[in-house]
């Protein structure tokens, strides 16, 4: 079994920054694809960002894409996600989530195993 624990969340004013962690534990394995969602009240859960765990690369949702970085420290077993000049409307609950399909990038939340409990980010104007 595998945990993912994120952590980092809060509240912030618009334009600010945060950066989210995602701790890694538990059966790990050489290659999976860690990607980050965010689900607002009343919405479905979107695709936020992407990382291959071996080689480290990345992919985004055009809604964050230059705003935001996804990173990976493989010594800590730990995901990131810097998020910079934030905005209203990504205000969310933010989940990590590992898949071990690293076939191509999966933006569905379905194709992911395994789920972190989420941390809620707030922007505030």
């Amino acid at each position: 079994q595998v945990q993912l624990v994120e952590s980092g969340g809060g509240l912030v004013q618009d334009g600010g920054s945060l950066r989210l962690s995602c701790a890694v534990s538990g059966r790990t394995f050489s290659s999976y694809i860690m990607g980050w969602f965010r689900q607002a009240p009343g919405k479905e859960r979107e695709f936020v960002a992407g990382i291959t765990w071996s080689g480290g690369n990345t992919y985004y949702a055009d809604s964050v894409k230059g705003r935001f970085t996804i990173s990976r420290d493989n010594a800590k077993s730990t995901g990131y996600l810097q998020m910079n000049s934030l905005k209203l409307e990504d205000t969310a609950v933010y989940y990590c989530a590992a898949t071990l399909d690293t076939s191509t990038w999966r933006v569905g939340p379905r194709a992911y195993d395994y789920w972190g409990q989420g941390t809620q980010v707030t922007v505030s104007s």
